[in-house]
C-alpha cells in the first residue's frame, strides 16, 4: 500500500533525526508554524491529564506555548481543515478541538490560521488514519524544502526546547516529484476514507438524522436561546443549555425512530428498554451536567482543585448519550451564528465542562444521598442550576423534561461499582518536610535571607542521625589510599614529557617552536619583537590633541633630527626604486591597462613616501586618460557600450589624488584632473575644480558624447565603483602602533588597556578588534616576568592559532623554567603554569580557577581576553563562560562580532566589577591588618592587581571594511547560474513595520542605487523622488570624491523613506518594490550535491576563489572535497594525450632499471675501489636517473587548468615540510592529494596537524577551495574572497550565518566579499538575512557538581578569603538572574536542594566540608547525573561484584564481563534516544543490535533505588519551597491570563463535602489537581515538569535523576541507541583513563583491585578497535542509517 511506503520513508529518517534545540533554527524568524492538531494530540496524551478535564488541558496547551514564547519563539498555529476528519471517531476531541481554536482566537494574541499549506511541528496521530494524514503533511513540507520537527520526544529546559529535527533532503524531494500523482490520489483516497468514518461514527448515534439536519437543529436551538436570553450570557451557560436541549431532542427522536424500526408499533418512549437507556434517565444525567456547570460558574479554582477523585467509570449504557452530547457541543460551537449579533462572554471557552466534577455529583446522588446523606446546594448554586434547567425545558419544547428538582427521578447508577471508588490521597506518604541544618559561613552569606522562612529538621531527626559518615576529603591526598591526588590539570596530557636535558626532548621542543613560528608567520606578516621588561610608567592620553612642543631637551632635538634624516634617506630610496620601475610599468599600461594598473598598485602598497605615491598616481591617471581616449575613438559606429573599467580606474586615481595627496597637487595637476572629468562627461565637477580650464576647453558636443560615459558622476561612482569608495580613515599616527594608523575606536581600546580597564568590544569580523589583545599582551610582558595574560578561545583550533601568533610576534628572555606562551586544552598542555601568555579554552581555565591549590597562580593573572564571547549564549558549555567572567578579579577584554544586546551584557559585567571592588577593598584591609600584625607574606606581588580600574567600557563599531554581496545559485540547462540577492528582498512590509530594518542589514552602493531605481519605478508620483535622486542628494552635491560614509548616509535615507511609505499608507507600493527586488528563481530537481563541482569550477571562471564552503555534516564535508578532486581528475584524464600514460609507464620502468643498476654498481664499487672507469659508469647512471626523474615528474605534473592550487604562492621546500608533518596521520595522504589539486577540508575530527595543513596552505594561497563545518566560523583566521553555504541545517542560524559570511572579503586584498547560497531554501535565506542575532540571556548557571566544586574551593583553598569571594561571585551573579529577583530566588532554592543532596549522599558534612568521594564526583563534572550514579554504583560494590576475573589470582577478565561493563557504561554515559515510532519500522540494519539493552538486574535495582530516593528528596524540597510561589499567578492560565480566583462558596454543604481533599495539594499546580493529581504524584517516576507550580521556577530537569527508560508524550518507550563508542567520545572513561597509572588507581587502595584491572583491560581493547576507524565514521555507523545519505 502506498500509504505504508510513505510511512516507511518517514520512519527511515527518524534515527537520523538530530535531537537539538529547535530554537537554533527557528527562534529568530518572524514566526514558525505549529500544527495545531499535533499540539492537541501531544497535550491530550499527557499522562497527568484525565479524560474530560478541559481546563487542565487548556493549561497544558498554554503552558507549552508560554514556554516557547519565554524562550524567544514567535509562531503561528495552524489547524488544517481536512485534519478535522480524523476526529469523527473521537467526538469528545472534536468539540475540544473546536473550543481550542475559538479560545486561541478570542482570548489570546496568537496568530491562529484555519487553512494553511504547510507546518513545521508534526506528531503521530490518535490512530493510523490520523498518522497517515500527518505523514502527508511531512511529505508535502519536505517537497517544498521545509523542515519538520517531531513534537514526540520533546524536552524543555530553562532556555531551550529540544526536539527531533528532520530536515528536507534531496531524497525526499525526489520521492515527492516521482510520486506526485500517486501522493495526490492517495491523499484523496484517505480523505474519502475519513469521510466514510464520519458516516460510520454518525449514523449509529443519530440514526436517520443527516449532517445538514444537525446543523439546522443546532441553529434552531441557538435562535430560540437568543430570543430567551437576548442580552447574551456566558459561553458556559449557553453551551450547557443548548447542548443539553439539542441532545435531549435528538435522543428523543433517536429512541422514537429506533422503536418504530424495531417493533413497527407505537410505545411509550419513556419506558423503552434494551441496550439504550430511557429518556428519563438521560434527563437525569443532563440535570447533573447542568448542576456541574453551576458549580463551575460559582467555585474558584482553589476549591475545585480539592475535588475528590472518583475512580469509577461510566457504565456502558450511557456511552451513546455521552457521545451524542459531545457531537451536539461540536455543532453548537461550530455554528458561526452563535458568535454574531449576540453579546457572548467567550472568556471561559477553556472551562466548558469538568467530567471529574460531574462524576463526583453523580456518585453523591446515587450512593451517598441514597444512604441518607442529604446536603444542601447553597442558594447561589441552586438558583443558577434552576435557571439553566428551566432554559433547557423551554428549548426542548417537544416534550416535558420535568422540573429542576428532584435531580434524580430514576434509580439507575451511572457509575460502575468499584470496591474503592474514591482515591485516598491521605495515605500517600511524603517525606518529612524540613532541611538538614547546616552551619557554613558561605551558605549563610548567599541564602541567609531566605533560610529564616524555611523549616529545618531537628538534630535528632532520623534523617539527620542516619547521614553517611566518611573521612574528611583532602585535595592533597586521596581519602582512601592517602596517595597524592591528581586533578583535571594534572591528568591532561603534557605536550612534551621527558627529561629537559635529553637531546631528543630538546630537539622535539625546538622543532615545535620552529613550526609554531612558521605557522604564526602564515597568519600575519609581522616580524618578531624582542620584549624587554620595563618600569611601569603612566601612559600619556593619546586621545587628546597634541600641544605645541615646548622646552625640548637636547636629546629630543637630536632624536627628531635623526628621524628626519632617516625619513629623507628612505624617501630617496623610494624615488630611485620608482625611477627604475616606472618605464616598464608605463609600457605595461600602454599594452594592457588592467595588468599595468595592477603592477602600479602593487608598487603603491610597498611604497611609504607620499611624494612618490603622488608621482605614481599622476602617471597612472595620465595612462588611464590616454587609454580612455583610445578606447572611445576605436569604437565603431553604432557601438554604445563602453568598457567602463577604464573609467573606473581613472576615477580611482582621481579619488586617491584628491583625498590622499591634495596638498601636493599643482595647478597643472588640477587642470589634468578637470580634463579627465570633462572627458568622462562630468562637466559640473570639472568646472567646480577648474572653471577657467573647462571654459577654454573646446571639446565639441559631438566629441563630448563620444567620450562621455552617459550617466551622472554620483550614479557612476555608486554603481560601478562602490567597493572602491574611500573609507574615512584617520591620518594622524598613534605612537603606540607602528604597523598602521588606528581608527578612533581602536585608539579607545588601547586607552582601555593603558588604564587597566575592562571592555566589551563588538565589531565586525576582520575589523581589527583583535589588535587590542596583542597590545594588552605586550603591555603585561613589558611590566614584569610574573604577570600573566590569559587568552580564552572557544575552540582548540583557535587556541593553536593564537598561540602560534604569540610565539611569532614576541621574543623574551625569561628566567630558566619560564616560558613566554603556554597552551592548555582538555587533550594536552604545554608550559601552562609557567608562561606569561596562556592560551586556553574556557573549561580549562575554569579548572584552574576552581582548583583550591592553584590560587597562587590565579593571582598572577593581570588580564583575561575572551575571544568570541557570544559563546556565552550557546547551547553547550555556555555556563562555563559565565563562571569565568564572574570569577576573574583582573580586568578583561570581551571580543565578539555578533552580540545583539551588548548594553545589557556590559551592564551585567559592570555590576560584577562593582562586587569585586567591594570584595577587593575588604581583602586589602584584612591583608593590611595581617601585615601590621606581623604576618609576612608576598603581599607585594598582588599589589599591582589591586590597583586596577573597575570600569567596564562598551566599544561598538558596526562598519565592515568591505561590502558583502549575496547570490543565489540555481541550476539552469545543466549549468550553475547566479542571481544577485538584494538584501531588501528578504524583508516584508509587515517585518519593516514591526521591527524596522535589521541593524546589520547593509547595502552595497550598487544595491542602494538599485533600491532607489525600484522605488522610482513603482511609485510614479513619489513626492521625494527628485530630492533622493543620487545626483541631487544633499551629501553628494558637488562632490568629486564620494566616500563610503556618504553612500551609507544615502542608504539610511532610502531605508527611512521606504519605512515612511509603509507607515503613511503606501504599503502596496512598498510591497511592489520588495517583490521586484527579489530574484526570479527557478526550482531545480537536480541533486545539488552532484552539481557541486560545477559550482566550484564556475567560481574559478569568475575569479571568485579562494572560497570557503560551509556544510554541516562531516561526511558531506569530506565527500564534497573528494567530488571536486574527482571532477578535476576526470577532466584531466579526458584531455590528457592518449599515449601520456604509456610514456609515464615506460619511463617508470626505465627509472626502476636505472635505479637497480646504480644499486648494483654501488655493491661492485664497495668490493673494488681501484677501477675509475666503473666510477664514471656510476656517474653516467646517476645522471640518467636524474634526467628520467625530471621527465617523469613533468609527465605526471598537474596542469594549471586541472588544479585550483596556486604553486607560485609556496616554494617546494616549505610545502614539503607541511606535508611531512601529516604523512603518518590517518588522513595525511588524502589531504596531500587534495592539496595538490588546491582543495582541502576542515572539521573537528581532524588532528591538529591536519587542520594546520589546511589552514596554512589556504592562508598562503596554495589551497583555494576548502569545505568545512562551523569549526572555521569561530575566529579562525582564514579570510577568503567568497563564502558558499552548500547545506541547510538546524545549525545554520542567524549567529552562525554572520560568523561564517564574515570570512568573505580579505582586508587589504578584496574590496568586496561574495556570499553564495547553494541548495538553501529561499525562505531560509530570507530568514538568515533579516533575523537578528539572538540575545545573550544567560544559562541555568548551577549543577549539583558545580555546587560541590564551589564548596570544595571555599573550604580547602590556600587563601580562604579569596576563594569565598570567588564562590559568592559565581552564586550571586548569573546573567540569567541579572535584574530578575524571582530568578535569583529560584537559584537560591536550587542551591539549597543541591546542598541537601550532597549532605545526604555523603559528599559534604553539615559544615559544608567535602568528604567521601567528593573528589571523584568533581572530576567527572561534565557528566552529571551519570557521575553521581556511577559513584553510587562504585560505593555499593556493584562494579566489584561484576568484575570477577576468569580464575582466582588472574588479572584477565572474560569477554562477558567486558560486554556487561560496556553495557553499564553505555547506559550511563552518552545516552542517545531514538523516536519511539521508529520501532515500528521494517528498515534493515547494518549491525545486530540497534536498541540498547537494559542494565543488568542488580544495576537496574540500584539505579531504581537511587532514583526513588532522589525523587522523594526533590518532592520534599518542592513542598518546602512551594510557599514561595506566587499563588495569584498560579490561579491564572499562563498565556491568556484568565483568572480563576474568587470567593470560596461557603453556604453549600455539598461543595464542602465534594471538595474535601485539601491535603497533598501544595507543590503542584491547581490546574493539574483538576485531574486528581496530588503531591504524591511527585513521587512517581518521570513526573512531568508542568505538574509543579510554575512560579517556583524549578522543574524536574534540575533533579539529578537518570531514568533507565524515557517515554514520549503518548507513553511509548523511546529506545536508547546501542553504540558504546559515544561513551568513549564524550564520556567519563576518557576522564578516568587518560593517565591510567594515576587516576584509575585512585579509586581503590589495592593497586590490583579487580575494578581497576577491568577498566584497564576495557580501555585497552576499545582503544585498539577505536583507533582502527575514524571517530566520526564509527559514530555515524552506530547511528544506524547515516551511510544511506
Amino acid at each position: 500500500m502506498f500509504l505504508e511506503e510513505i510511512s516507511e520513508l518517514i520512519l527511515s529518517e527518524m534515527p537520523k533525526a538530530e535531537y537539538s534545540s529547535i530554537f537554533n533554527d527557528f527562534v529568530e524568524s518572524e514566526f514558525f508554524l505549529i500544527d495545531g492538531d499535533s499540539l492537541l494530540v501531544m497535550c491530550i496524551c499527557e499522562k497527568s491529564l484525565k479524560q474530560g478535564q478541559e481546563l487542565h488541558f487548556f493549561y497544558l496547551v498554554e503552558r507549552y506555548l508560554v514556554d516557547i514564547i519565554s524562550k524567544g519563539g514567535q509562531f503561528a498555529i495552524v489547524f488544517f481543515k481536512d485534519a478535522e476528519y480524523a476526529y469523527f471517531n473521537f467526538p469528545e476531541l472534536l468539540s475540544l478541538r473546536t473550543a481550542l481554536i475559538l479560545h486561541l482566537q478570542h482570548n489570546n494574541t496568537i496568530d491562529v490560521q484555519h487553512n494553511f499549506l504547510d507546518a513545521y511541528h508534526k506528531n503521530e496521530g490518535l490512530n493510523n488514519l490520523q498518522t497517515y494524514l500527518f505523514n502527508f503533511l511531512i511529505i508535502q513540507s519536505w517537497s517544498m524544502k521545509v523542515n519538520a520537527v517531531l513534537s514526540s520526544g520533546q524536552a524543555s529546559d530553562i532556555l531551550r526546547l529540544y526536539a527531533y529535527f528532520m530536515p528536507s533532503k534531496h531524497r525526499q524531494q525526489t520521492f515527492f516529484k516521482q510520486n506526485e500523482k500517486k501522493i495526490e490520489n492517495a491523499y484523496k483516497a484517505l480523505i474519502k476514507q475519513l469521510e466514510g468514518c464520519r458516516v460510520l461514527a454518525f449514523e449509529p448515534i443519530f440514526g436517520n438524522l443527516r449532517w445538514d439536519n444537525m446543523i439546522e437543529e443546532a441553529w434552531e436551538i441557538i435562535s430560540l436561546l437568543k430570543q430567551l436570553w437576548p442580552e447574551g450570557s456566558d459561553i458556559r451557560r449557553v453551551l450547557c443549555v443548548t447542548s443539553c436541549s439539542l441532545t435531549l431532542r435528538v435522543y428523543h427522536d433517536f429512541l422514537e425512530n429506533r422503536e418504530k424500526t424495531t417493533s413497527g408499533q407505537e410505545t411509550n418512549i419513556q419506558q423503552v428498554k434494551g441496550d439504550c437507556l430511557s429518556l428519563q434517565w438521560m434527563e437525569d444525567l443532563c440535570k447533573l451536567h447542568c448542576l456541574s456547570v453551576a458549580f463551575i460558574l460559582h467555585l474558584p479554582l482553589s476549591q475545585r482543585a480539592c475535588t475528590r477523585f472518583i475512580t469509577s467509570d461510566w457504565i456502558e449504557d450511557i456511552q451513546t448519550f455521552l457521545k451524542m452530547r459531545k457531537w451536539c457541543e461540536y455543532f453548537i460551537l461550530n455554528n458561526k451564528n452563535i458568535f454574531e449579533f449576540w453579546n457572548l462572554n467567550l472568556i471561559h471557552l477553556c472551562d466548558l465542562s469538568d467530567e471529574l466534577l460531574l462524576k463526583n455529583i453523580a456518585f453523591y446522588y446515587e450512593n451517598e444521598n441514597v444512604q441518607g446523606l442529604h446536603l444542601n446546594l447553597g442558594n447561589a448554586i441552586m438558583k443558577d442550576y434552576e435557571y439553566l434547567w428551566n432554559a433547557v425545558s423551554k428549548l426542548v419544547g417537544k416534550f416535558d423534561v420535568g422540573k429542576p428538582l428532584p435531580l434524580r427521578t430514576t434509580q439507575l447508577n451511572f457509575l460502575k461499582k468499584d470496591p474503592v471508588p474514591i482515591k485516598d490521597t491521605s495515605k500517600e506518604k511524603m517525606p518529612n518536610l524540613g532541611f538538614i541544618p547546616m552551619s557554613s559561613e558561605m551558605v549563610d552569606k548567599f541564602v541567609g535571607d531566605i533560610l529564616k522562612d524555611l523549616p529545618f529538621l531537628k538534630r535528632d531527626d532520623p534523617i539527620v542521625t542516619s547521614l553517611v559518615k566518611h573521612k574528611a576529603f583532602d585535595e592533597l591526598v586521596h581519602w582512601h589510599s592517602h596517595k597524592p591526588l591528581s586533578d583535571d590539570y594534572d591528568r591532561s596530557k603534557c605536550h612534551f614529557n621527558g627529561n629537559p636535558r635529553d637531546p631528543y626532548h630538546l630537539k622535539s621542543v625546538q622543532k615545535y617552536q620552529v613550526f609554531q613560528r612558521f605557522y604564526g608567520k602564515s597568519l600575519e606578516s609581522v616580524s618578531s619583537k624582542l620584549i624587554v621588561t620595563q618600569d611601569v610608567k603612566p601612559k600619556k592620553n593619546f586621545s587628546k590633541p597634541k600641544t605645541k612642543k615646548a622646552n625640548e631637551t637636547k636629546a629630543e632635538i637630536i632624536t627628531r633630527e635623526n628621524k628626519k634624516r632617516l625619513f629623507a634617506k628612505e624617501e630617496q630610496k623610494e624615488e630611485n626604486k620608482w625611477s627604475v620601475l616606472s618605464h616598464s610599468i608605463e609600457e605595461e599600461m600602454k599594452e594592457n591597462l588592467n595588468s599595468g594598473i595592477q603592477n602600479l598598485e602593487d608598487f603603491l602598497k610597498s611604497c611609504k613616501s607620499n611624494l612618490v605615491k603622488y608621482q605614481v598616481e599622476m602617471v597612472g591617471l595620465t595612462a588611464c586618460l590616454k587609454a580612455w581616449k583610445e578606447h572611445c575613438r576605436s569604437q565603431g559606429k553604432g557601438e554604445t557600450t563602453k568598457d567602463l573599467s577604464i573609467a573606473v580606474q581613472m576615477m580611482r586615481r582621481i579619488h586617491s589624488l584628491m583625498e590622499k595627496h591634495s596638498e601636493l597637487l599643482q595647478e597643472a595637476d588640477r587642470q589634468l584632473i578637470a580634463r579627465c572629468l570633462k572627458y568622462l562627461g562630468f562637466d559640473e565637477l570639472a568646472s567646480s575644480l577648474n572653471p577657467t580650464e573647462v571654459a577654454e576647453d573646446g571639446i565639441k558636443e559631438k566629441k563630448k558624447n563620444k567620450y562621455s560615459i552617459g550617466i551622472g558622476p554620483v550614479r557612476f561612482q555608486l554603481q560601478y565603483m562602490g567597493h572602491y569608495l574611500l573609507r574615512d580613515e584617520r591620518k594622524d599616527p598613534d605612537p603606540r602602533v607602528h604597523d598602521f594608523i588606528p581608527d578612533t575606536w581602536q585608539r579607545e581600546l588601547l586607552d582601555v588597556v593603558d588604564n587597566n580597564e575592562s571592555a566589551v568590544i563588538v565589531a565586525p569580523t576582520s575589523s581589527g578588534k583583535t589588535y587590542a589583545s596583542y597590545y594588552c599582551m605586550e603591555k603585561v610582558l613589558k611590566e614584569s616576568d610574573e604577570g600573566v595574560v590569559v587568552y580564552v578561545a572557544p575552540t582548540k583550533a583557535l587556541v593553536n592559532q593564537v598561540a602560534a601568533t604569540v610565539q611569532n610576534r614576541y621574543i623574551k628572555n625569561l628566567p630558566n623554567g619560564e616560558a613566554l606562551c603556554g597552551i592548555f586544552t582538555r587533550e594536552y598542555r604545554h608550559d601552562a603554569l609557567n608562561c606569561q601568555v596562556l592560551v586556553t579554552v574556557p573549561a580549562c581555565l575554569e579548572i584552574l580557577l576552581l582548583a583550591p591549590h592553584r590560587q597562587r597562580w590565579a593571582k598572577r593573572i593581570r588580564y583575561v581576553i575572551f575571544d568570541e564571547v557570544h559563546c556565552l549564549g550557546g547551547e553547550i558549555g555556555a555556563e562555563v563562560w559565565e563562571h569565568l567572567l564572574v570569577m576573574i578579579r583582573c580586568p578583561f577584554l570581551a571580543l565578539s562580532a555578533t552580540i545583539s544586546n551588548p548594553e545589557h551584557l556590559t551592564e551585567w559585567l559592570q555590576a560584577i566589577k562593582r562586587y569585586w571592588k567591594q570584595a577587593d577593598n575588604i581583602i586589602e584591609k584584612n591583608t593590611a591588618s595581617e601585615r601590621n600584625a606581623g604576618a609576612r607574606a608576598n603581599f607585594h606581588k598582588d599589589h599591582f592587581q589591586m590597583k586596577q580600574s573597575y570600569k567596564v567600557r562598551l566599544v561598538l563599531y558596526g562598519e565592515r571594511y568591505n561590502d558583502l554581496e549575496k547570490h543565489i545559485c540555481s541550476v539552469k540547462h545543466n549549468d550553475i547560474d547566479f542571481d544577485h540577492f538584494h538584501p531588501c528582498a528578504a524583508l516584508t512590509t509587515e517585518h519593516i513595520e514591526r521591527y524596522g530594518f535589521p541593524s546589520d542589514l547593509t547595502l552595497s552602493p550598487r544595491e542602494t542605487i538599485q533600491l532607489y531605481d525600484t522605488m522610482f519605478e513603482f511609485w510614479e508620483s513619489w513626492p521625494r523622488a527628485q530630492e533622493l535622486c543620487p545626483e541631487n542628494f544633499i551629501h553628494f552635491k558637488n562632490k568629486i570624491v564620494i566616500k563610503k560614509m556618504d553612500a551609507r548616509k544615502y542608504e539610511e535615507s532610502l531605508k527611512a523613506e521606504l519605512t515612511n511609505w509603509i507607515k503613511n499608507g503606501n504599503v502596496e507600493e512598498a510591497k511592489l518594490v520588495l517583490r521586484n527586488l527579489s530574484p526570479k528563481l527557478v526550482s531545480s530537481s537536480e541533486n545539488m550535491i552532484q552539481m557541486f563541482p560545477l559550482l566550484v569550477e564556475k567560481l574559478r571562471e569568475m575569479e571568485k576563489l579562494p572560497a570557503l564552503i560551509f556544510l554541516f555534516k562531516l561526511g558531506a564535508v569530506e565527500q564534497c572535497a573528494r567530488n571536486v578532486s574527482t571532477f578535476l581528475k576526470k577532466k584531466q584524464e579526458r584531455e590528457r594525450p592518449p599515449n601520456a600514460d604509456k610514456e609515464a609507464y615506460d619511463m617508470a620502468n626505465k627509472l626502476r632499471k636505472v635505479k637497480k643498476s646504480i644499486e648494483k654498481q654501488k655493491i661492485i664499487d664497495e668490493k673494488s675501489q681501484k677501477k675509475p672507469r666503473k666510477m664514471d659508469k656510476s656517474l653516467i647512471h646517476e645522471a640518467e636517473h636524474n634526467n628520467l626523474l625530471k621527465i617523469l615528474e613533468k609527465n605526471l605534473e598537474i596542469p594549471p587548468e586541472f588544479t585550483y592550487a596556486d604553486r607560485k604562492k609556496m616554494d617546494s621546500e616549505l610545502l614539503q615540510m607541511v606535508f611531512d608533518r601529516v604523512k603518518f596521520l590517518r588522513r595525511g595522504a588524502e589531504l596531500k592529494d587534495l592539496a595538490e589539486r588546491g582543495i582541502g577540508y576542515h572539521h573537528r575530527c581532524l588532528y591538529a596537524k591536519e587542520k594546520q595543513l589546511v589552514e596554512i596552505l589556504f592562508r598562503k594561497g596554495f589551497i583555494r577551495v576548502v569545505t568545512a563545518t562551523g569549526t572555521l566560523a569561530l575566529g579562525i583566521n582564514m579570510p577568503c574572497k567568497s563564502v558558499v553555504f552548500a547545506q541547510n541545517s538546524v545549525y545554520l542560524d542567524a549567529l552562525n550565518y554572520r560568523q561564517m559570511s564574515g570570512r568573505a572579503g580579505r582586508r587589504g586584498q578584496d574590496l568586496l566579499g561574495d556570499v553564495y547560497f547553494f541548495d538553501i531554501p529561499f525562505p531560509k535565506i530570507q530568514k538568515l538575512i533579516k533575523s537578528n542575532v539572538p540575545e545573550l540571556r544567560g544559562q541555568f548557571p548551577f549543577s549539583i557538581t558545580l555546587v560541590l566544586q564551589l564548596m570544595v574551593l571555599a573550604s580547602k583553598a590556600d587563601d580562604p578569603e579569596d576563594a569565598q569571594a570567588k564562590v559568592l561571585s559565581v552564586l550571586k551573579h548569573s546573567l540569567l538572574s541579572f535584574k530578575r529577583p524571582k530568578t535569583m530566588e529560584m537559584l537560591k532554592l536550587y542551591f539549597l536542594f543541591s546542598l541537601q543532596f550532597l549532605v545526604k549522599e555523603g559528599y559534604l558534612d553539615q559544615e559544608g566540608n567535602p568528604m567521601g568521594f567528593a573528589g571523584l564526583v568533581s572530576h567527572l563534572h561534565y557528566h552529571e547525573p551519570s557521575n553521581l550514579v556511577f559513584v553510587s554504583f562504585l560505593v555499593s560494590g556493584l562494579f566489584h561484584n561484576l568484575c570477577q576475573p576468569t580464575q582466582k589470582g588472574s588479572k584477565y577478565f572474560s569477554q562477558d564481563v567486558m560486554e556487561k561493563l560496556v553495557l553499564v557504561l553505555a547506559n550511563l554515559f552518552g545516552r542517545r534516544y531514538i523516536p519511539a515510532k521508529f520501532q515500528e519500522s521494517t528498515v534493515k540494519f547494518y549491525q545486530s543490535k540497534v536498541f540498547l539493552e537494559d542494565l543488568p538486574e542488580d544495576f537496574n535495582a540500584a539505579l531504581h533505588k537511587y532514583n526513588m530516593q532522589i525523587t522523594k528528596d526533590f518532592a520534599s524540597f518542592l513542598q518546602i519551597v512551594s510557599k514561595l510561589a506566587d499563588m495569584k499567578q498560579e490561579y491564572q492560565l499562563p498565556l491568556s491570563k484568565i483568572n480563576f480566583t474568587g470567593k470560596e462558596c461557603e453556604d453549600s454543604q455539598l461543595v464542602s463535602h465534594l471538595m474535601s481533599c485539601k491535603e497533598g495539594r501544595v507543590a503542584i499546580s491547581p490546574f493539574v489537581c483538576l485531574s486528581g493529581n496530588s503531591d504524591g504524584d511527585l513521587l512517581q517516576p518521570e513526573t512531568p515538569s508542568h505538574v509543579i507550580l510554575r512560579t517556583i521556577g524549578i522543574s524536574h530537569a534540575q533533579a539529578p535523576l537518570l531514568w533507565p527508560h524515557k517515554f514520549d508524550s503518548q507513553g511509548r518507550r523511546m529506545p536508547l541507541n546501542a553504540y558504546a563508542l559515544d561513551f568513549y567520545k564524550h564520556g567519563s572513561l576518557v576522564g578516568l583513563v587518560q593517565d591510567n597509572s594515576v587516576s584509575l588507581r585512585e579509586l581503590c587502595e589495592d593497586e590490583d583491585d579487580n575494578v581497576v584491572l577491568a577498566f584497564e583491560q576495557l580501555s585497552k581493547t576499545f582503544s585498539e578497535k577505536f583507533n582502527k576507524k575514524y571517530i566520526y565514521d564509527e559514530v555515524e555507523r552506530a547511528s544506524t542509517l547515516e551511510s544511506e545519505l
